[in-house]
């Protein structure tokens, strides 16, 4: 099985070549960072037009890389949502052009979906169901029961901030450009993760839920009242990412208590983070618990995971090309999940 993916649901133009769900044969993804910059966050707008601006070149690299013609591929798989609508319509709108008129079968894929089964790209690993997954972006940050390819079950969310979100505004507290997640991971390292104690939240009895923005506050206030010790930017980083990922671990061991997962998934943006996939790591040695995380360049939003996705999860993704819509809103759980 042979799949084009097209994955344009932020900022983030990126398109792949992919064999069998696993290997891939390109992976090709331009950001848009320098042209949001300057606003310190994502604009709809622009993103939309650099994808106009841009797709159409992507998937013809993504093809030469991969040394494929569009005949030679068996489908198209896009990503149709959730995420920013403009973008999203640019690269549905392209997928369907693209496989109406080769006649390929189009897969529309759920984004998220795809950072889960990222995690199997190029790893001697296959998903061994049901597993649990810790789902950490800018958008989006959830555990999620793996029971199958179309099976899943969200276990706990955040409340507000995602951890990605949380990690972008407190870069920005701290004057370090977008986006802030890799600033503050590359700062922390100089830094000691136990200078000071940021609050932790702790969800009440029988959730497993997850905030941030308590976090995010309390660095701010931090900054405001102790100027002196706030001068060392890079104590403040580490101990602040200490508590994001103090947080993520704690959900991860609430949620092993009472299932017996075999292996656990750390995806999306937030997995790139040092800090968090050593924590992640860790714990799957203590809890004897295989663990799974993607390799770097397939964490971030890319479109061989796209691919992917649509391999595992297979002929239930397939949409008209005629028919077929973006949906920025789309939920997570597949139709198909049944408690």
């Amino acid at each position: 099985m042979l799949l084009l993916g097209i994955e344009t649901s932020c900022d983030d133009t990126a398109t792949a070549v992919v064999r069998d769900g696993k290997r891939a044969l390109s992976n090709v993804s331009t950001n848009q960072d320098r042209f949001h910059a300057k606003f310190g966050g994502i604009v709809p707008e622009i993103a939309s037009r650099q994808h106009v601006a841009l797709l159409s070149a992507a998937v013809d690299d993504a093809l030469e890389r991969a040394e494929v013609r569009l005949s030679d591929v068996d489908g198209i798989a896009v990503t149709v949502g959730p995420g920013l609508i403009g973008s999203l319509v640019v690269g549905v709108a392209s997928a369907k052009a693209l496989a109406f008129a080769s006649g390929k079968p189009l897969y529309g894929v759920n984004h998220l979906h795809g950072h889960i089964f990222a995690a199997f790209l190029e790893q001697e690993l296959e998903p061994e169901y049901p597993f649990l997954a810790l789902l950490v972006s800018g958008g989006h940050s959830q555990l999620v029961d793996v029971a199958g390819p179309l099976e899943m079950h969200v276990l706990a969310r955040t409340r507000d901030d995602a951890a990605g979100e949380a990690f972008d505004k407190t870069a920005r507290l701290l004057g370090l450009p977008f986006p802030g997640g890799p600033e503050i991971d590359a700062l922390a390292r100089s830094g000691d993760p136990a200078a000071i104690p940021f609050p932790r939240h702790r969800a009440e009895r029988g959730s497993l839920d997850m905030s941030f923005s308590g976090l995010k506050t309390a660095v701010r206030y931090f900054l405001e009242t102790e100027p002196g010790r706030a001068a060392d930017k890079a104590d403040v980083a580490a101990s602040f990412q200490a508590a994001v990922v103090d947080i993520l671990i704690d959900r991860v061991e609430r949620a092993t208590r009472d299932a017996s997962y075999r292996l656990a998934v750390l995806s999306g943006g937030v997995a790139a983070n040092s800090a968090l996939q050593a924590a992640f790591s860790a714990w799957g040695r203590r809890a004897g618990v295989r663990t799974a995380i993607p390799h770097l360049h397939f964490c971030t939003d890319n479109a061989a995971m796209i691919a992917a996705a649509a391999d595992r999860q297979g002929e239930r993704l397939r949409v008209d090309p005629l028919h077929a819509s973006a949906d920025p809103n789309l939920p997570f759980e597949p139709a198909s999940s049944s408690r």
